[in-house]
C-alpha cells in the first residue's frame, strides 16, 4: 500500500501543461497521496491560465513564481532559481513535469541536481528539428528525468534510440485527451455559418515579416470564415511589422482575444477545418476527427498523421489542394490513437503508486 506521507509536487506554466495535469492530478487524490502544486506563471494572461484553473477545477497553486514572459534564458533561469528553495523545502518524493515548455527543463533541472526523482509527462516526442526551442527542451528532460510517461508509438522507438533503458518508459496514453474526452460534451455548440480555426504562435511563423505574410495568404485562400484567437505575442510582432492592418482588413477573417479552454473547444470541435502550428492542437483535433492542417516542416506528433487528421502543410500549393479536399468532403477520415481512451491518467497514477511503494 502507498505510503500517504509520500509527496508529489506538479510544475506547471503554460496553457498546454494545465490541461496535462489536471486529470492526473484528479487522479492521484483519489489516493490520498499529498499533492504540491507549483505554477511558474510564465502564462500569465486570464484566459491563457486564471480561466483553466478555473474550468478545469485545478486547484489553486501552493506556489506561484510569476516570472512571465522573456527570452528563453530569461524564463529558465527565473525558474530555476525560483523553484529551487521551494523544491528543497517542499522535498518531495517526485516532481512532475509537462511538455516541453521552458518551465519544465527547468522544474526538471533543479529537480535531479536536489537529487528528486523526476516523473516527465508527454515523454518521448521528437521533430527532430533543433531549431525548434521546444525540441531542445524535450531532449533535456528526457535525458535527465526518471520516469519517461509517452504519449504515442514513436515515443518510445525515439526514446530507444536514444538509449534510454526501457524500465524508465510506460507507454500510457494522452493525459490532454483524458481533459478533452471529460470536457467536450459539456462545451457550448456554435450554431453558424461553416468556418475554420486558426492559431499561430511558433516563432518560426511570426517572429518574421516572411512567416506572418504566409499566414496572411493563408488566411486568403479559404472560402469560409476564419476565426483567430490572437495570442498576445502574435498580436506584437503584427503590429511590430506593419501587418496588423492587412490582417484586419481582411474580409474572411476575424480576429479575437485568446478563448477560455471551453470556448476554444467548442470551437475546435465545431470547425470545419483547424489551422495551426500547435503541438497540442494536432492532436486535439485528431481526438475530435476534425481535419487539421499543420502549418510548419515537421511535427513531433506522427501518429497524428499516420493515424489521425492531420495534413503537415509546407506551402500554399499543397494548402489550397487540401482545403478543396475537405470542402468537397474528400479528406482523410482519420482515426484515434491506441490509449487516447480518456483514462491515461489512471494509468500514469497506477504507475506512481507502485514507484511510492
Amino acid at each position: 500500500m502507498t505510503d500517504k506521507n509520500r509527496v508529489i509536487a506538479h510544475v506547471v506554466g503554460a496553457r498546454p501543461n494545465f490541461v496535462k495535469a489536471a486529470p492526473l492530478i484528479k487522479a492521484i487524490n483519489s489516493t490520498g497521496i499529498k499533492q504540491v502544486l507549483i505554477h511558474t506563471g510564465q502564462h500569465y494572461s486570464k484566459n491563457l491560465s486564471d480561466d483553466f484553473f478555473e474550468v478545469l477545477n485545478i486547484p489553486e497553486p501552493d506556489y506561484h513564481l510569476s516570472i512571465g514572459s522573456g527570452t528563453h534564458a530569461t524564463q529558465t533561469a527565473a525558474v530555476l532559481e525560483k523553484i529551487e528553495p521551494i523544491l528543497s523545502k517542499v522535498n518531495p518524493d517526485i516532481v512532475v513535469v509537462y511538455g516541453d515548455v521552458n518551465s519544465t527543463v527547468a522544474a526538471c533541472l533543479a529537480a535531479a541536481k536536489l537529487q528528486i526523482k523526476t516523473a516527465h509527462i508527454e515523454s518521448g516526442l521528437r521533430s527532430f528539428d533543433k531549431q525548434m526551442p521546444e525540441e531542445i527542451n524535450r531532449l533535456i528532460v528526457d535525458h535527465i528525468c526518471d520516469y519517461c510517461f509517452v504519449t504515442e508509438p514513436s515515443g518510445l522507438i525515439n526514446l530507444e534510440n536514444e538509449g534510454i533503458e526501457k524500465d524508465r518508459m510506460f507507454f500510457v496514453g494522452n493525459t490532454m485527451i483524458d481533459t478533452l474526452k471529460s470536457t467536450v460534451e459539456k462545451v457550448t455548440c456554435f450554431d453558424e455559418d461553416e468556418f475554420a480555426l486558426l492559431t499561430c504562435h511558433r516563432p518560426s511563423n511570426v517572429d518574421n515579416k516572411e512567416g506572418l505574410t504566409k499566414i496572411l495568404e493563408a488566411c486568403k485562400l479559404s472560402p469560409i470564415k476564419v476565426v483567430f484567437p490572437v495570442h498576445p505575442r502574435t498580436m506584437q510582432k503584427m503590429d511590430e511589422y506593419g501587418l496588423l492592418k492587412y490582417f484586419s482588413d481582411l474580409e474572411n477573417l476575424v480576429m479575437c482575444d485568446p478563448m477560455s479552454y471551453t470556448e476554444f473547444l467548442g470551437r475546435m470541435k465545431n470547425a470545419k477545418f483547424v489551422l495551426t502550428d500547435s503541438g497540442g492542437i494536432q492532436e486535439e483535433t485528431t481526438a475530435l476527427l476534425v481535419p487539421c492542417l499543420t502549418l510548419r516542416e515537421n511535427t513531433e506528433r506522427p501518429v497524428t498523421i499516420d493515424i489521425g487528421t492531420n495534413v503537415l502543410i509546407k506551402d500554399l500549393r499543397h494548402l489550397k489542394e487540401q482545403i478543396d479536399k475537405i470542402c468537397c468532403d474528400d479528406f482523410k477520415k482519420g482515426d484515434i490513437p491506441k490509449f487516447w481512451d480518456g483514462k491515461a491518467s489512471l494509468r500514469i497514477t497506477e504507475i506512481i503508486e507502485r514507484i511510492l511503494i
